[in-house]
């Protein structure tokens, strides 16, 4: 029998952002009665993340959907096996299996002309260039929002990119993802292969990579069925 009481929500943001950019996601799921919490990652290693990310769903106390956004896909898969995690949603993000990282599948498919990923710097820090940040992370949403972002991004250590998954989550749980067709900071290309190959239900989304942000009401959907078909953990 199907549980369609799991009203908790945690948020997991990627590299080059933070949990600010939620909020128009988080509007669109508590006005429709969801109980939603958004995780600061700290982004200094895919551990970090993963630590964050079980402190918000301790808390929560109850059955939840873990939606992560770009990086913050490679931490819900590591982070997932959580006992509170009812499904799990991918927007625009990695989906590393067992022994994969994050880079690996970056280095799958070309990269766009607009994307700004920089090398580290000499901390190791890897940042997003500013001139490219809206053309190549958030195309669909507003120069000053876009400015707004750019300047709240967290500082995400290069190590994260490159540390492998030890029990990929989406092998256990319900897992749905959203393709955001007009990526230009993860190839659309690199979505599709992902998700093809695992148990995922698929959206597709004519936006950018920060569909959450462009298009929260079809996002915050997909969560909402991931909610409703969830069973009971």
């Amino acid at each position: 029998m199907k549980n369609s009481n799991v009203k908790n929500v945690v948020l997991v943001h990627g590299a080059f952002a933070d949990g600010s950019g939620f909020k128009a996601l988080y509007n669109e799921l508590t006005k429709k009665g969801y109980n939603v919490s958004v995780v600061q990652n700290p982004l200094s290693s895919l551990e970090d993340d993963v630590l964050a990310t079980h402190v918000a769903l301790d808390r929560i106390g109850g059955p939840a959907i873990l939606a992560g956004h770009s990086w913050g896909g490679a931490v819900i898969t590591e982070a997932g096996n959580h006992p509170n995690v009812a499904a799990l949603v991918y927007i625009a993000a990695f989906q590393p299996d067992n022994g994969e990282s994050a880079l690996q599948w970056l280095e799958t498919a070309p990269a766009a002309p607009e994307n700004g990923v920089l090398p580290p710097d000499e901390k190791g820090i890897v940042y997003y260039d500013k001139d490219k940040y809206h053309a190549g992370f958030c195309a669909d949403i507003d120069a000053d929002e876009a400015a707004f972002m750019y300047a709240s991004q967290g500082a995400f250590y290069a190590k994260g990119f490159v540390s492998p998954i030890t029990d990929a989550a989406w092998r256990h749980k319900p897992t749905y993802g959203l393709i955001a067709t007009e990526d230009k900071s993860i190839n659309p290309v690199i979505q599709k292969n992902m998700y093809s190959r695992s148990n995922t239900k698929v959206t597709e989304v004519k936006g950018s990579h920060v569909i959450f942000m462009s298009h929260p009401d079809i996002v915050a959907s997909v969560i909402i069925e991931a909610a409703e078909n969830a069973s009971a953990v």
